[in-house]
């Protein structure tokens, strides 16, 4: 069966659209037309519902579609193997995408160090919000991602990688810094937040939830979309936020910031490692995987 084909036909099942299909292959829309044409002739079964906005695949599709990303997968598997030199360095490109949290905490030093223990490689990070690195990583645009949610996805899977605690930030001299504080002190503070359906707000809310407090109950002055931006604010006196300790290490170090905790709230989250589904891994996605998990402990 012509692989070229499958990779077509996968492309069309998701994006559901043949014109997007092609952006992404790089070919006209008639040549995925003709793609898709050429499959069904040969199988014998219509393989999408042309009849609504979007293209759907049809029960035939979709068992299609489930065999033809094994048979993608072994593909790319095999002609890496046969491709692979065999003087033991490791080449090639690292594409992953990552949330803005672990992008600009935890991510560009450990790309960095493995960068530079093997000069071969090539790597690029994009940072995105969690969907657009969860739909990217499905559409296999990027090999793997680092997201702080665990979203639900058919096409990908996900699994722990790291966990990364959120502490409340405050002004170095500030009277919470260093100390445990009471949920009634809290709810006498200006706080500054992250912007809704971010990861670390969610951990948050969560954390109030449990203890019957609402993140409304307190005195939420300003709302940033960046934790660089609350650290920022935090370090200039304009209030206290929960933020990640990742986020704030060197700050903490350099007495910048202070940092306290709450009564009551042990928040953290799960960092995860996003990988499609049925995809064989690069040799240097291996690589790059198993290097963080040992840094990261």
């Amino acid at each position: 069966m012509d692989t070229r084909q499958l990779a077509t036909f996968c492309a069309v099942v998701e994006r559901r659209s043949f014109s997007q299909a092609a952006e992404k292959l790089g070919v006209t829309q008639p040549a995925v037309s003709l793609q898709i044409r050429s499959l069904e002739k040969r199988l014998g079964q219509q393989l999408f519902d042309r009849s609504g906005r979007r293209v759907e695949p049809t029960e035939a599709g979709l068992r299609l579609y489930r065999g033809a990303q094994r048979l993608l997968a072994l593909e790319e598997q095999l002609l890496e193997e046969v491709g692979r030199d065999d003087d033991g360095v490791l080449r090639g490109r690292l594409e992953l995408g990552a949330s803005s949290g672990p992008a600009g905490t935890v991510l560009p030093l450990l790309l960095c160090e493995f960068q530079r223990r093997n000069p071969e490689v090539r790597v690029a990070l994009s940072v995105s919000d969690t969907q657009r690195v969860v739909e990217q990583v499905a559409r296999r645009e990027l090999e793997l991602g680092v997201v702080g949610a665990a979203r639900r996805h058919r096409a990908v899977a996900f699994e722990p990688f790291f966990r990364d605690e959120v502490v409340l930030a405050t002004p170095p001299k500030h009277q919470f810094a260093g100390r445990t504080i009471s949920l009634d002190e809290l709810r006498a503070e200006p706080l500054i937040v992250m912007q809704e359906g971010a990861g670390v707000r969610q951990v948050i809310e969560d954390e109030l939830r449990g203890v019957g407090v609402r993140l409304r109950d307190l005195d939420v002055r300003i709302e940033l979309g960046l934790q660089e931006s609350i650290r920022t604010a935090i370090a200039a006196g304009y209030g206290v936020g929960f933020i990640s300790r990742s986020a704030i290490e060197a700050e903490l170090t350099a007495g910048v910031v202070g940092a306290a905790r709450v009564e009551g709230l042990e928040p953290a989250r799960e960092i995860s490692l996003v990988r499609a589904t049925g995809r064989a891994e690069t040799r240097v996605a291996q690589a790059f995987v198993a290097f963080a998990r040992d840094r990261l402990g």
